[in-house]
């Protein structure tokens, strides 16, 4: 059962920006790496909760997330493409895989509080990069996104 949350994320999770070792953790970046022939596979579990859907997909470590969503044909919009200027590849990460991950950014936080059944793991997809230990994850697509972009709109990625 997840919770909900329509106010401010910041403090959502507390010391997030500290990895378990005590180091600070690295920020990651929007764009793919996918072309990195030799990085390591790993399995990507998605679940369409509108749908109740399950797709198995195969990701290369250092891939973005939202990138391999969109290989896949995997209904997440990014409206935005990957800036963090809209919630539409809002994802809800299961809760060890989201305590490993960094610190939202301040940007990433205020496009969260628009997004739609935001929950304590919520996340954008496009401000994360696949790691060796998603594998065998499992990621949820709300019900519904809010873009206020354009609705309807899906753009082809470059």
């Amino acid at each position: 059962m997840s919770q909900q949350f329509g106010i401010s994320m910041i403090l959502r999770r507390g010391l997030n920006c500290i990895n378990k070792s005590g180091t600070l953790r690295k920020f990651s970046h929007s764009h793919s790496h996918a072309h990195l022939a030799n990085a390591e596979d790993v399995q990507i579990n998605w679940l369409l909760k509108k749908t109740g859907e399950r797709i198995i997909t195969r990701a290369k470590v250092g891939e973005n997330v939202l990138r391999l969503a969109q290989r896949y044909d995997i209904p997440l919009e990014g409206a935005c493409e990957g800036v963090a200027a809209c919630s539409t590849c809002h994802c809800i990460f299961e809760n060890e895989l989201y305590d490993s991950f960094e610190e939202a950014s301040e940007k990433e936080e205020d496009m969260l509080d628009q997004a739609f059944g935001l929950t304590v793991t919520s996340r954008l997809a496009c401000q994360l990069t696949v790691e060796k230990h998603f594998d065998g994850t499992t990621i949820s697509l709300p019900e519904a996104t809010r873009n206020f972009y354009v609705d309807g709109h899906v753009p082809k990625p470059h």
